[in-house]
This record gives C-alpha cells, structure tokens and sequence, in this order.
C-alpha cells in the first residue's frame, strides 16, 4: 500500500497523454470534413418593377361585318381575300340597273309634281286680284289657296322619293368603312343578296393598326391597376414565347366598369402599335401590367429563401468559406425570384441549392447539384 502514492503521478501523466491525444484526434477530424456541396447565387440590388401577369387574348380594335343594304345581285368584288383596305375603299358592286330606273321614275314624278305646283301658283296669282276685288266667291280663291299648298307638298314628297332613290342606287356600292385587312369571302359575283341579312354576310374587316389585348385580373387588383392609371404608368408587355413575339409598347386603354361575380375578375384591355402585324386577332399571348416599382430591393433566387418557424431565413456564405443563417424580411416573391428588403447585402453570397445539410458554421464550396438555372458565383 505504501507504493501506491509513488505510482500515481505516472498515471495521471498517462491519463493526460491519452486526453490530449484525444483532443488533437477531435481537432483533426474537425479538420478533415469536407465541405458541403452547394449552389450558390449572388444577390442583387435594384429597382424591380412590380408586374402582374394573365392571360390575354389579342382583338381587333375594330371589326366590321359587310352587309349590303339593299336586295341585289353581286357585279364585282374589287379586292381579294386578305387585302390591305382603307376607308372608302370601294368592295363590292351590285347590279345597279333596277335602282336607276327606279331613280329615272322618282324624278319623272318630280317634274310632274314641280309642273302642278306651278300652275297652281299661277291661278293663285291670277285670282288674287279677283278676290281683292270682290269679283269671284272667297270660297273659290280658299280652294284655290289650297290646291296651291297640296302642290307644294307633293313637290317636297317627290323630292324625298328622288333622294331615297339616290340613296339606293349608291348602295350598290358597297366601300370600306374602315381600314384594315379583310377576311374571306362568303359571296360572290352572282350571288343574292338581300338587306341586312342576319344569317350571313359578305365580308368580314378588322382592323390590326393599332390592336388590343384583352385580359382579366383578380378583383383584389383592382385598387393597385387604378393607382397605376391615373398615374401614367399603366404600361402592358405582351408575350408570345411560341411565336417569339414580345411587344413592350402596350398601354392600358380600359378597365371594365364592374366585376364580373361568377369569377371575381375584372376585364382590362391594352392598346399596342402593331405597325407591323405581329399580334394577330384571336391569339392568345402573356400579358404583364406594370402597376409600380420596388426601390432598391434585394433580389435572390426564391430556392434561396427557407422558412423558419418566426420568418423567413437565407444562408449567407462568408469569407471564409463558412455560412451564416441570417433572418430576412420578404417584399414580395415573382417566379424564380424573390426581392428582399432587409437581411442580405448587395453583392453577398447566398446559398441557393444544398440547404438541407447545412448548419451555422458549416464550411460549403460551390457545385452544380440541379439543372436549376440560377446565377452561380465562387465564394470570396
């Protein structure tokens, strides 16, 4: 038992080489972890326009159905299906012989009814002096006086009846009645026509300079599409990714003056140039209305911001090659994006791909490990 005492020092001194072989072993693993892989993006500060997006559908800004106005048979169609037309051009020409006889009798009456009226003048004036005199009866020059009148009338009915006539025969010319581009037509030479015929038409013209996009949001836009209105910058970006059509010049021209209650929408229609022809009537493109602009904000991929139990979270990798788990405030999310207000820098590095391994401290490198597409940068 007395040599116990003399053994302990050289076992406490075992003991601690053992320890401190242990802590450099720990050290040593620590060490020896690989970094993590990851995906990382660089966030970005700028101003964001504030876009709302639906789906729209192209129209004419004007479309006319051609009809003829009277009963008639087609002479001549004077353009061909798809052709460029103006105003006043002129389309379609019917038989107008019928219409200009009726116009030759209209005037033979007239200047029958214009010869009576006449006469009838000349026996009023006539008898004036009689009747001052008191040598005929005052019941004779009354009927005299009225025959007169009747004259009259007759001339201004037969003159009217020359004017409908005019107004018939120059319907058998049918023009233009606005510019645009015409679709097919249903009739041709020799074919019957009659007025104003519900059924069927000759013709069909829209108008595709300017055009318009027609599109509906949710209702609980309505106060943000407003705003943008009567401030001036109601700007429309229609987009045709299978046509490869993309126009930047829209303006908002319409919001429609209710809500439509079977599906909380209200309708809203945008005016573009469309000089040349790109945006056709019936085509169905993305339209996006610019209702504001986001000042400064923080941009970073929306695979970048993880939701924490109080707020929303990013890790940010320091210089270190190490990542920090910061909390961030959220301004709004738009697709594959989303903008920050406070939390990340300009110009920092964020983790966009990986998180799920990852802790405070963690060491990472950068890897492509999803076919996402995301702006990827080496760490500092």
């Amino acid at each position: 038992m007395k040599n116990i005492p003399a053994r302990l020092p050289g076992a406490l001194l075992a003991a601690a080489m053992i320890c401190g072989g242990c802590h450099r072993d720990a050290r040593t693993h620590a060490n020896a972890t690989p970094p993590i892989p990851v995906q990382l993006a660089i966030a970005h500060q700028r101003d964001v326009p504030r876009v709302l997006e639906a789906v729209g559908n192209v129209q004419a800004l004007r479309t006319v159905a051609l009809k003829s106005q009277v009963d008639g048979i087609i002479a001549k169609v004077h353009f061909r299906e798809g052709d460029q037309v103006k105003t006043g051009d002129l389309l379609i020409s019917l038989d107008h012989r019928p219409f200009e006889n009726a116009l030759r009798i209209a005037r033979a009456d007239l200047a029958n009814a214009r010869a009576e009226a006449a006469q009838a003048d000349a026996d009023v004036e006539r008898y004036r002096t009689l009747d001052q005199q008191d040598a005929i009866a005052k019941q004779q020059f009354a009927v005299l006086q009225t025959k007169q009148a009747t004259s009259e009338a007759i001339v201004q009915a037969k003159e009217a009846a020359v004017a409908n006539a005019e107004l018939q025969l120059s319907y058998t010319q049918i023009r233009a009645p606005i510019s645009g581009q015409t679709g097919q037509v249903l009739l041709h030479e020799g074919s019957l026509v009659k007025a104003n015929d519900v059924n069927q038409s000759i013709v069909s013209i829209n108008q595709l300079t300017p055009i318009t996009t027609s599109f509906a949001l949710p209702e609980s836009t309505l106060p943000q599409v407003r705003a943008a209105l009567a401030a001036g910058t109601a700007n429309v970006t229609v987009i045709d990714p299978a046509a490869g059509v993309e126009r930047h010049d829209g303006h908002l021209t319409f919001i429609d003056n209710s809500v439509d209650a079977s599906t909380g929408t209200i309708t809203l229609k945008a005016e573009f140039g469309n000089d040349d022809h790109a945006l056709w009537p019936g085509e169905f493109v993305r339209a996006e209305l610019a209702v504001g602009v986001d000042r400064n904000a923080i941009v970073v991929p929306s695979s970048a911001v993880q939701v924490g139990q109080d707020t929303a979270q990013v890790f940010v990798v320091k210089s270190d090659h190490t990542v920090e788990l910061r909390p961030v405030q959220v301004i709004r999310t738009m697709g594959e994006s989303t903008l920050l207000s406070k939390g990340v820098h300009d110009g920092e590095t964020v983790v966009a791909d990986g998180q799920l391994r990852l802790v405070s401290g963690s060491k990472v490198e950068a890897k492509t490990i999803s076919g996402a597409k995301i702006e990827t940068a080496q760490t500092p």
